[in-house]
């Protein structure tokens, strides 16, 4: 076990151990990291003494010192949330932040510090506003000669500054949205200031800047899509019939966020979706209608489904600003009101305040438990299931009869996938989950796999689909595990230890299995078949 640095406080040692104590006697320091995210505020008296205050701060620090880059000796090690204060004399110095952790291991930053007897010059402000968070503004201030810079934002009820090194930035929420006064005040050793005054305005954020929360994975029986991209959408829709609400200020588009679209209605009194002459669907097998909604200022939206047969009946949910609501409305909360839903021809929405703000909606379909699902084990024996297994790579997928009925697999459907001749040596195919895994029924995962060679190298992955996307478009949160088969021309039970893989976590809900046959070969017009994708323990 390393031994803790001699120069960490008593105090810290005794709190530490006692702490430990009741849980585990032998506490393995090594095992901490060093300290990360070091900086340090410094700033300097007004009055041409050089006096210039460092006020480091970190993660995972019990203490730091300065080393002033001046040839002057170090500074005592001093605990968190305290300053050390220096003369310097007129020059640029490259002071160093060093600080300590638990352990008595040490990280290390340089701080460029500037001591100059002369009053800022060519003071420079930028503000820029934030595209996610209403009403926060960003400002950043460089001048020649200034160490630091102060800024006022002119609140009222808030007259003290917010500091901030020279060419670094400050965050500032105000509590309403409107023009505001700032004063930012740029400092030297000089005791001569430099300052200016300028108008900033705080705005609210009036669109979404995420996409709403990606929608499950489902078979087409249990979901009948108006509007989104993750479902087949009733074909012909309308989504802006407008029904005379222009005359009223309101209006529409669809919005684009960065590829995704979602239905935009603008200072919303009432707005509707019809779907096309003719056209009406049966809602009664189904257990919800969901939606998306995103708005800055609404506080409430009305849902109504129209019946063809009798009229229509509204449905209120509640909005949170700035942020997406996902509404689920039950079926029943319409039939109870005496609605038809086996002819639903047009939805309207209502926004509170009337005609007073604006509604960004997604993801709009009707949706009921499925019977059954695709989910792990995976036996592709089901009549009612679709399993859409996507090949890419230059491999082909299939679900088929067995035509190896021997052995240990003796089932009726297998998958069948082709890894042609000149295929990538990443080729494979991919199923998307409706139903994501069970972690009481295990972390090892079964496959059977028939192979014409033995080694083949079976590479099975689990995605988190709705992961943020690397350079090629593929989910960076994800797990592999290898396994090689060792008999030919005849199936075998494969085992994946899932716990093996780098990144895996119980708290992940991975929703996509993906299996590469005679991964890391190019392709040689091979076929693998591979069934009963199951769990255990």
């Amino acid at each position: 076990m390393k031994k803790i640095h001699s120069i960490i406080s008593l105090f810290v040692l005794a709190l530490f151990f006692s702490c430990s104590s009741d849980e585990n006697s032998d506490i393995d320091l090594e095992g901490l990291s060093a300290p990360t995210n070091i900086s340090a505020l410094t700033t300097v008296t007004q009055d041409n003494t050089g006096k210039v205050t460092f006020l480091p701060n970190g993660e995972g620090v019990t203490q730091y010192k300065i080393d002033f880059g001046d040839g002057s000796a170090q500074s005592d090690y001093f605990s968190t949330g305290a300053n050390v204060a220096h003369n310097y004399k007129e020059g640029v110095y490259h002071a160093k932040i060093i600080a300590m952790g638990l352990n008595g291991k040490t990280t290390q930053v340089d701080q460029e510090v500037v001591v100059s007897f002369k009053a800022p010059q060519n003071l420079v402000v930028e503000v820029t506003n934030d595209l996610s968070v209403s009403k926060k503004i960003t400002v950043k201030a460089t001048a020649d000669f200034a160490l630091f810079y102060d800024v006022y934002f002119g609140e009222t009820g808030k007259p003290n500054p917010v500091s901030a090194n020279n060419g670094e930035s400050i965050s500032y929420t105000y509590q309403e949205a409107g023009v505001y006064t700032i004063r930012v005040v740029s400092k030297s050793a000089a005791i001569q200031t430099t300052e200016k005054t300028l108008q900033v305005t705080a705005k609210l954020v009036l669109n979404p800047t995420t996409s709403a929360p990606a929608p499950p994975n489902r078979q087409a029986g249990d979901v009948i899509s108006i509007y989104g991209s993750k479902y087949t959408n009733v074909a012909g829709t309308n989504y802006f019939p407008d029904w005379g609400q222009a005359g009223q200020g309101s209006s529409w588009t669809e919005f684009d966020l960065n590829g995704d679209k979602m239905l935009n209605y603008i200072k919303l009194s009432y707005q509707g979706i019809a779907l096309a002459d003719n056209v009406t669907i049966d809602v009664s097998g189904m257990e919800y209608l969901h939606m998306d909604v995103w708005t800055a200022d609404l506080q409430k939206i009305e849902t109504s489904l129209i019946s063809k047969t009798n009229g229509e009946k509204p449905v209120v949910k509640d909005l949170t600003a700035n942020q997406w609501t996902s509404i689920d409305i039950p079926i029943s909360a319409f039939t109870s009101q005496g609605l038809t839903v086996a002819d639903i021809f047009q939805l309207k929405l209502v926004g509170t305040p009337w005609a007073g703000g604006t509604v960004f909606v997604d993801n709009i379909y009707f949706y009921k438990t499925a019977s059954q699902a695709i989910q792990l084990p995976l036996d592709f024996e089901s009549a009612s299931l679709t399993y859409t297994w996507g090949g890419f790579g230059n491999v082909d997928a299939s679900i088929i009869a067995n035509p190896n009925k021997t052995g240990i697999n003796v089932s009726d459907k297998v998958l069948k996938l082709d890894k042609k001749a000149g295929a990538e040596v990443w080729g494979g195919a991919s199923l998307n989950l409706e139903n994501t895994l069970d972690y009481t029924k295990g972390t090892t995962v079964k496959v059977n796999v028939w192979s014409p060679k033995v080694g083949a190298d079976i590479l099975y992955k689990m995605e988190l689909s709705t992961s943020p996307k690397d350079g090629n478009n593929n989910p960076t949160v994800f797990i592999e595990v290898h396994a090689a088969t060792t008999v030919a021309n005849a199936w075998q039970v494969l085992t994946f230890d899932l716990t093996s893989a780098a990144g895996f976590s119980t708290s992940i809900k991975y929703d996509r299995v993906i299996l590469f046959p005679d991964f890391g070969q190019m392709g040689t017009g091979s076929t693998y078949y591979f069934d009963d994708i199951k769990q255990s323990n």
